[in-house]
């Protein structure tokens, strides 16, 4: 199925669970990913509620206009879809990526957010990030997305997760493979850009927080940060995962959406 931004970017999406359920989550997924990043967490789910997962624009059967991409670009295109959807408020969970856009859809439209799940992700990636995050762009430009994948794959998962569950890692690496180099260059800047800080006090929603105790892409130290910012947040650091925790821990990402919508 297919919304249209306000810009006229289309917007893939599908609806999962109790469709008729009161209680609501949309799902965002991190970058160079697609909607079915969410699958095996939604699974888990099963009809405890009706869950919303998507394609961000640059990704997957979404539109790839050209950027510059915003966060609260993103955000706007996910507050369009729950027009389309009919849904007036709902929480909202994302990890890395999908993480920053929830924290900015929560800043933006505090009225229709009910709750927050902010997983391997961070408000802010660091006084280097501008830098960091171009230098990823441009060797995606000069590469191509395989000069990227070992850098990758060693970020997303465990040494033990790859060995025993080379099935997953090589979907996710079919999955990034597939994108438009311009759409995750435009991306990269986007999150090299991001600080969401200043907005973080102002919000009184519910929020859990949950990070891979291995995680160096978004480290526990920025999970931490978030939990000071947002108090009485909890912060389940879970053992042994790295970046993309609802791959790799779907039980556990599953369990803390259903203790932030209290299903």
């Amino acid at each position: 199925m297919f919304a249209t931004a306000r810009d006229g970017t289309s917007i893939g999406y599908s609806l999962l669970g109790d469709k008729a359920s009161p209680k609501r989550i949309a799902l965002i997924h991190s970058l160079a990913m697609d909607r079915e990043f969410w699958r095996p967490v939604a699974e888990k789910l099963g009809e405890s509620c009706a869950i919303l997962i998507y394609d961000c624009r640059g990704h997957g059967a979404s539109g790839k206009p050209k950027g510059p991409y915003t966060t609260a670009l993103f955000a706007d295109d996910l507050a369009d879809l729950m027009d389309h959807i009919g849904w007036d408020k709902a929480a909202v969970a994302g990890a890395s990526m999908g993480g920053t856009v929830s924290i900015t859809f929560g800043q933006n439209y505090p009225a229709r957010t009910t709750g927050l799940g902010l997983f391997d992700t961070t408000a802010w990636y660091g006084q280097t990030a501008p830098k960091d995050w171009d230098e990823r762009a441009q060797k995606a430009r000069d590469e191509g997305l395989s000069g990227l994948i070992g850098f990758q794959k060693t970020r997303w998962f465990s040494d033990a997760f790859r060995e025993k569950h080379a099935d997953v890692v090589d979907r996710a690496i079919a999955v990034f493979l597939k994108n438009e180099v311009a759409a995750y260059a435009d991306t990269c800047t986007m999150l090299g850009g991001t600080d969401l800080r200043a907005g973080l006090a102002a919000m009184k929603m519910p929020v859990r927080i949950a990070v891979g105790e291995e995680d160096y892409a978004t480290p526990v130290a920025m999970s931490q940060a978030l939990q000071a910012a947002l108090p009485g947040a909890p912060l389940h650091v879970i053992k042994a995962g790295r970046h993309l925790t609802p791959l790799e821990t779907p039980d556990v990402i599953a369990s803390e959406i259903r203790s932030l919508m209290g299903v």
